[in-house]
């Protein structure tokens, strides 16, 4: 059998994304997505999983929303149910920068609520994107079933996710200003304050709101 040219490039630069050096990696996702090929789609997708380095994972998704849906949303919805948390997260990333709502259906509440700090962080943000219309309120009291969880990077996700969805999320952070744990308390109230004053800091409206909650205690919505 004859192997052309487009075969042997195909073949060393999937080899040069699992080379030792990341600039070599980050250079051969770059080539991939400047001429996108379907034979590259599975091993983009496979790297996405294992890539240690930052810059050359967001290369590698840069690389597969280059190549056409019908091939790369089948791959990313199997990765989506992976067991690796990477593959989980980096899945989620790359279908939100596809923004495809055909992937609306795989993010299930049990994404949204992962154990994977970022696996989760990455599905409450791919659920903003691709939420289908009149949803909204829905997907905000998933959402809000994860208030108070983790720490401020965590927390600040969530809330920018939830300030991404508009007016719809009120209802469901006035009922959390009322509950029990002052950690989902503080949270619901600093995102409220974010939702009023896009330019506040979360830092600021973190603090301000656990010593409010800490204060008014459960039932009591405050400010």
């Amino acid at each position: 059998m004859t192997i052309t040219k487009q075969d042997a490039d195909a073949v060393r630069l999937l080899h040069a994304l699992e080379a030792d050096s990341s600039s070599v990696r980050l250079r051969a996702a770059l080539a991939v997505g400047t001429a996108p090929d379907p034979r590259y789609v599975a091993g983009l997708v496979q790297r996405c999983a294992v890539e240690p380095e930052f810059f050359v994972r967001d290369m590698l998704t840069w690389a597969l929303t280059r190549h056409p849906v019908s091939l790369t949303l089948p791959a990313l919805l199997r990765e989506v149910g992976s067991d690796r948390p990477q593959a989980r997260s980096q899945a989620l990333h790359t279908l939100s920068k596809v923004g495809d709502r055909q992937a609306w259906p795989a993010i299930t509440p049990a994404l949204l609520s992962d154990a994977d700090d970022e696996v989760a962080r990455s599905a409450w943000r791919t659920a903003v994107v691709l939420v289908p219309e009149g949803e909204e309120a829905a997907l905000a009291s998933g959402l809000a079933t994860q208030l108070g969880r983790g720490e401020r990077e965590t927390q600040l996700s969530l809330s920018q996710a939830l300030v991404a969805l508009g007016d719809v999320i009120e209802p469901v952070l006035r009922s959390a200003t009322a509950a029990p744990d002052p950690r989902i308390r503080a949270h619901a109230r600093a995102t409220r304050r974010l939702l009023r004053d896009p330019d506040a800091g979360f830092e600021l409206a973190i603090e301000e709101a656990k010593r409010v909650a800490v204060l008014d205690g459960p039932g009591q919505e405050g400010p």
